[in-house]
């Protein structure tokens, strides 16, 4: 499906919540080379993924061709000697603690992760999402963040961001998690809005996921 088709459009969630058109970037649409694997891509304006070759020392001209400013740089403590925030001089890092596993707890970072976001895009800079791979952690973060943007399923947020970046692959453990998280950000979205609670009235178990996600 073209993504121009797909997703060029209003995306409204439950209870009449609007979000905002999902950008089309037409660059998305080139054909998939293994290459770009070690090379990171543009997924919506200013929110890039990839992996850490491409944050590794000999990429800071390229970091900054690109006009990132801050990075978040994904790796477990086990990895920590050979996954390095290179660049403490030059980017605002947000070096997260998390393993590729199928039982890491990953949706607890998604609000630490859409603020940090969000707050690089207010500032007018760019970010870069990062693993070791850009495939699984790394990837799963900005799916997060994805949906809770346009207000988008998983489903439809794993398409979007595969036309961008195509190997990526979260754990199934991740996965579960990111289908968990609809839900949750839509009753967030409502709550934020002052709309009625009554779907989370209905639904206590979401409303029980969002409050122990934000603790």
């Amino acid at each position: 499906m073209v993504f121009r088709e797909k997703f060029g459009k209003d995306m409204n969630g439950d209870g009449g919540i609007s979000f905002p058109t999902v950008p089309y970037l037409p660059e998305g649409n080139e054909e998939w080379k293994y290459s770009m694997r070690r090379s990171m891509q543009e997924i919506v304006p200013g929110v890039y993924l990839g992996p850490y070759s491409a944050a590794v020392r000999s990429k800071l001209n390229d970091l900054k061709k690109h006009g990132i400013t801050h990075i978040i740089c994904v790796r477990h403590t086990l990895e920590a000697q050979f996954i390095r925030a290179n660049f403490l001089e030059h980017f605002k890092y947000l070096i997260l603690d998390i393993a590729d596993s199928g039982t890491q707890n990953i949706i607890q970072h998604f609000p630490t992760v859409r603020d940090f976001i969000n707050d690089t895009l207010e500032s007018g800079g760019k970010v870069l999402v990062h693993g070791n791979g850009g495939i699984s952690r790394s990837a799963a973060l900005v799916l997060a963040y994805v949906m809770e943007k346009y207000g988008l399923s998983s489903k439809d947020a794993y398409e979007l961001v595969q036309q961008r970046r195509f190997c990526i692959n979260p754990n199934e453990g991740f996965m579960a998690q990111l289908r968990e998280f609809e839900p949750i950000y839509k009753a967030q979205r409502i709550l934020q809005h002052g709309q009625t609670s009554g779907d989370c009235i209905r639904n206590k178990r979401t409303c029980d996921e969002l409050e122990d996600s934000e603790n």
